[in-house]
């Protein structure tokens, strides 16, 4: 008698890892077959050895069970014939039966296919391998083209994406939703993605969807200096508030995003490094621990220093930026529709969570870190991305100078 059984190759990892098939034979032999597919832990239930289906973001797991159940019929099958023959399977033999079968795409009907319903299609087929905050992004633009083609009148299919099409949904998110020009270059970068992998796939897109693009200009860059930070950190706070800054300084310490900096565990801290898997990007980083970070990490593990929402977290940053007299008045720029937007307010109320990986960068060149390290700190692939992140000061330009130049900064009075 033959028993297949299925478990996870990393069953603790906070990435999809691949799932694979137990073979166990009488007098207790055991052979491991990997099943070509792969699973998130979280969606992974361990007793029923199969994914959930119930669930937000778990559309596809019956697809994956079904493909489950199908490799342990082919192997029990496999494993039933060759002992009819008098013969146990070989390993090669057992792996070629778990392979996935392949199923011929019936391309007649790609070509009457809904864009709007092969889109929602597109985003659960990522449930698997993309984070949840990544799939809530595209389930946003799934939203604006519903609400552009209710809107506008304009039919959003494959047959109507090409040409002006792009110019239209921007116009449209511009005026009528009010966006700027950083969320309606994110947008049409979604859907360029999504028609990119439809073409791939044989759906009728027209060629011209490459040309989809939108001329942004980035918005001012916000950073803390080195005496905005420490004075707060030297803040003597309400638990609640004390947990917020404890949060934000991680990442100000470490260049960690913050939903990367909400998903520390103690594993991911070692001795004079984190190492962790990013939740966005999933690339594995090593980043060397400073002395100031000790202290929070040592509350991590303890369990004593708790994530926020971040909607939560940057209300509270906002109070603890003002108790730390970080009030000058600042001028923000944003673009929406290539018109620039400007407002004055005290700085305070422009500090958010992503204020943190921004200072970290701009501090650590100030220091005198090379751009190339901070990059592998940081995960950036390339120096375009990275300056986005670089806030150079008029202060710290007239002190780099007078290091340099050894011309001493000469403070003027009014005469």
């Amino acid at each position: 008698m033959a028993t297949v059984s299925f478990h996870l190759k990393e069953p603790q990892a906070d990435r999809p890892t691949a799932i694979y098939a137990l073979l166990t034979i009488d007098r207790g032999n055991r052979l491991k077959i990997y099943t070509g597919q792969s699973i998130h832990p979280s969606k992974w239930i361990k007793d029923d050895q199969r994914a959930k289906e119930r669930g937000k973001g778990n559309e596809l797991n019956g697809h994956l069970n079904d493909a489950l159940n199908g490799i342990q019929d082919r192997l029990l099958t496999t494993y039933a014939e060759h002992l009819a023959a008098g013969a146990l399977p070989t390993a090669a033999q057992l792996k070629a039966a778990a392979a996935p079968v392949a199923i011929t795409p019936k391309v007649p009907q790609l070509d009457k296919a809904d864009l709007l319903t092969v889109f929602t299609e597109w985003i659960a087929s990522r449930s698997l391998t993309h984070t949840p905050n990544t799939l809530r992004t595209y389930r946003t633009t799934l939203r604006h083209l519903r609400d552009f083609q209710s809107a506008a009148k304009y039919p959003v299919a494959f047959d109507t994406v090409g040409g002006t099409f792009s110019q239209r949904l921007a116009e449209y998110l511009l005026t009528k939703r009010q966006l700027r020009d950083t969320a309606v270059r994110k947008n049409l970068v979604i859907l360029k993605c999504f028609l990119a992998w439809a073409t791939e796939h044989g759906y009728p897109v027209p060629p011209d969807y490459k040309k989809i693009s939108w001329q942004r200009r980035e918005p001012d860059i916000l950073t803390l200096t080195r005496a905005e930070v420490v004075a707060l950190a030297s803040l003597d706070l309400r638990p609640a508030l004390n947990n917020a800054r404890g949060l934000f300084l991680l990442g100000v310490y470490t260049g960690l995003r913050f939903s990367d900096v909400a998903a520390l565990r103690p594993e991911h801290i070692h001795v004079d490094r984190l190492r962790l898997t990013t939740q966005k990007t999933r690339d594995t980083l090593t980043i060397p621990i400073r002395p100031e970070a000790r202290p929070l990490l040592a509350q991590i593990v303890a369990g004593t220093l708790r994530p926020l929402p971040n909607q939560v977290l940057n209300r509270y940053l906002k109070e603890l930026a003002a108790l730390a007299g970080i009030d000058t008045l600042t001028e923000r720029t944003h673009y929406a529709g290539g018109k620039r937007h400007t407002t004055t307010a005290p700085k305070y109320e422009f500090v958010t969570t992503h204020t943190a990986r921004r200072t970290f960068v701009t501090l650590a060149l100030e220091a005198g870190l090379r751009p190339e390290l901070i990059m592998k700190i940081t995960g950036h692939k390339d120096l375009k991305s990275f300056s986005r992140y670089v806030n150079v000061t008029e202060d710290s330009v007239l002190t780099e100078f007078a290091r340099v130049y050894e011309t001493p900064v000469v403070e003027t009075t009014a005469m």
